[in-house]
């Protein structure tokens, strides 16, 4: 079982919310008089979910992720983007996204498993991308 280490998560988080938000910071020095020109970077926030409460097809994927596989799809264990930008911003290559069985659909379905391999985090997504939540396995 993956036991996900969720210490950067929890700092993003945590510091969004005690900054109230959006992270600025200036700049080099400006020139007398005129405006500071800010760079922003935004902190996104994702929600949680207990592992006793994902669907038992996901319990499913993550054994297999465990397993290192094989999967029932060629796309499962390819590089998932981030192009949403809702996960917290990583290098190329660090997520990989698996397929979550949808009971009756006719293709992939809506639902994946999302991995962040260096702390070993595994988000699910029900409305394909749309929003993530972090798993957590101690509940």
């Amino acid at each position: 079982m993956r036991t996900p280490t969720r210490i950067l998560s929890i700092s993003a988080v945590a510091a969004a919310l005690f900054l109230g938000g959006p992270v600025a910071a200036a700049s080099a020095a400006p020139a007398p008089h005129a405006a500071a020109p800010a760079i922003t970077q935004q902190i996104t926030a994702v929600g949680d979910i207990c592992y006793s409460d994902l669907p038992a097809e996901a319990h499913d994927t993550l054994d297999l992720i465990d397993q290192g596989g094989p999967y029932p799809y060629p796309e499962d264990d390819g590089v998932f983007q981030n192009r949403e930008g809702l996960l917290p911003q990583q290098s190329s290559g660090y997520y990989h996204e698996y397929t979550v069985e949808t009971p009756g659909s006719p293709d992939r379905g809506a639902r994946r498993i999302i991995t962040g391999q260096q702390t070993e985090e595994d988000y699910y997504t029900s409305d394909h991308y749309e929003s993530f939540d972090l798993v957590d396995f101690d509940c």
